[in-house]
């Protein structure tokens, strides 16, 4: 069989160590020049001929940066005549920018979805895209993995006794559903409206949490203004016990300081498929590897095994 050859970008080079530790291989040395003309250079320091090639890369913060050096490391694996090559992205930005909604707008998922696949991606491997829809727009397969079955399992641990999932908005209930049926909770959803990329507003909690514990749970958590907003309809209706939950944590602009300001939150739980640096980490937070999933995903791609058995559908 051919082996597996594993490189990283420099967005989540921790990340990519346990995931190479699970899957028992080396992390495959790799170098990433930045020249005086602030171009990009990414060269493979490990022979990848007619290997099965995995480049990790989330599309975290700075997205531009990242994003480039992993155009450019697919491209060097290709042109090293790599034999099979999978982008492994855990955390796709652009998923956010999925149709036109206003004039003469580009729909940057479908864009970067078509430069991986002209950079040599052969397979794409990524972890809860914001619009489900963004699955379809790649060119090549595209395992779509998800998070609920890891954060679930660390919610069982704990007693559930009168507690409900609550969903932010209806555009997340679907997932919200899923992890609440595998917790065995019933669960309700916010109705949103988005005013702008820092400002939402959420006119009511539809089902039953009055005088309830909740689990809050979204697909990400970026500037915390969604949180805000349905944290405070939550205390309205007189819920116990908050805990948060989501796959990616970025904690962008004034998250921290939004949500440090919750005092009534007992946990914010979140994965690390992007890195949270220490300065962002807070007392009550809680941060789940996605690490063993990834790995076993990458191993069952490499032996031609079932993925969709590790992911049931939502």
């Amino acid at each position: 069989m051919k082996p597996i050859v594993v490189f990283s970008g420099t967005a989540h080079v921790k990340l990519a160590e346990e995931i190479t530790r699970c899957l028992r291989v080396p992390l495959s040395p790799s170098i990433i020049t930045r020249f005086s003309n602030d171009c990009l250079s990414a060269q493979l320091q490990a022979n990848c001929r007619e290997a099965d090639v995995y480049v990790i890369q989330p599309l975290a913060p700075p997205v531009q940066e990242h994003l480039m050096e992993l155009l450019l490391m697919l491209d060097a694996a290709r042109g090293a005549s790599a034999g099979r090559l999978t982008a492994v992205i855990p955390h796709y930005a652009y998923a956010r920018s999925d149709k036109k909604d206003a004039p003469r707008i580009s729909i940057a998922a479908r864009l970067v979805a078509d430069l991986l696949v002209t950079a040599g991606a052969g397979r794409v491997l990524t972890m809860t895209l914001h619009s489900a829809q963004v699955h379809g727009f790649f060119a090549v397969p595209c395992d779509h993995m998800n998070a609920l079955g890891v954060l679930a399992k660390y919610f069982l641990r704990r007693d559930l006794k009168n507690t409900v999932v609550v969903s932010p908005d209806l555009g997340n209930a679907k997932a919200a559903a899923h992890f609440a049926r595998i917790l065995k909770l019933p669960v309700a959803a916010g109705s949103k409206k988005r005013l702008s990329d820092d400002k939402v507003v959420i006119d009511a909690i539809v089902g039953p949490v009055d005088d309830k514990h909740v689990i809050v749970i979204d697909d990400e958590i970026a500037n915390g203004g969604t949180m805000v907003e349905v944290l405070q309809k939550l205390r309205e209706r007189k819920v116990k016990r908050v805990a948060i939950a989501c796959t990616h944590g970025l904690f962008t602009g004034k998250a921290i300081e939004r949500l440090r300001a919750q005092t009534d939150v007992d946990e914010i739980v979140t994965t690390n498929t992007v890195p949270i640096p220490e300065a962002k980490r807070l007392p009550n937070m809680r941060i789940l590897s996605v690490a063993p999933l990834l790995a076993e995903t990458i191993r069952r791609n490499h032996v031609g095994k079932s993925v969709s058995s590790l992911f049931p559908p939502i």
